[in-house]
């Protein structure tokens, strides 16, 4: 009888230290989440550089092209979302929020296009891998296809800090 009595108050008590440990779970997340307080840069400085790479000039309209935009949201979908989010918030590389008001689209272009170039070469490329630690990948993308994201990106960015291509000015 005293040995099922101490099963018990020992099941119980693993029970409820389970059940405390997976209460974190429940917390809501830190907005500064996956960001070392040290490491943490700020993007936000415009940069009139258009990268390293194959992309020399980009024009581009005031208006955005719905159909580009869709492809390019399906590409980030596919391709991005695992490491961007689309606030200013990181997830494993730097929020997209404002990425056309900061960076010109020829250096967005060469990043998505000539990624390990410009993280050897650019030195906005450079800084944003120091403060995120993790190389980006190249996603294999041609030049259509990034000009896609590019342009789901201005959208993001009328969406998200109600201006788009200010980097361009």
């Amino acid at each position: 009888m005293k040995t099922t009595r101490v099963s018990f108050l020992i099941i119980m008590l693993i029970a409820v230290v389970l059940f405390t440990s997976c209460l974190d779970a429940f917390k809501t997340k830190s907005t500064l989440e996956f960001i070392h307080p040290d490491l943490h840069t700020e993007y936000t400085t415009k940069t009139k550089s258009r990268g390293v790479g194959s992309v020399k000039k980009m024009s581009l309209t005031d208006s955005i092209s719905n159909t580009l935009a869709k492809k390019g949201a399906l590409i980030y979908k596919t391709s991005c979302v695992s490491c961007h989010k689309l606030t200013d918030q990181r997830r494993v590389g730097p929020g997209w929020a404002g990425i056309t008001n900061n960076r010109r689209p020829e250096w967005i272009l060469n990043m998505i296009i000539n990624t390990d170039e410009m993280l050897n070469l650019d030195e906005a490329a450079i800084m944003q891998l120091e403060d995120c630690l993790t190389r980006m990948p190249s996603q294999n993308l041609n030049l259509e296809e990034s000009r896609s994201v590019l342009e789901f990106m201005r959208k993001n960015d009328l969406k998200q800090v109600h201006s788009k291509d200010g980097a361009v000015e």
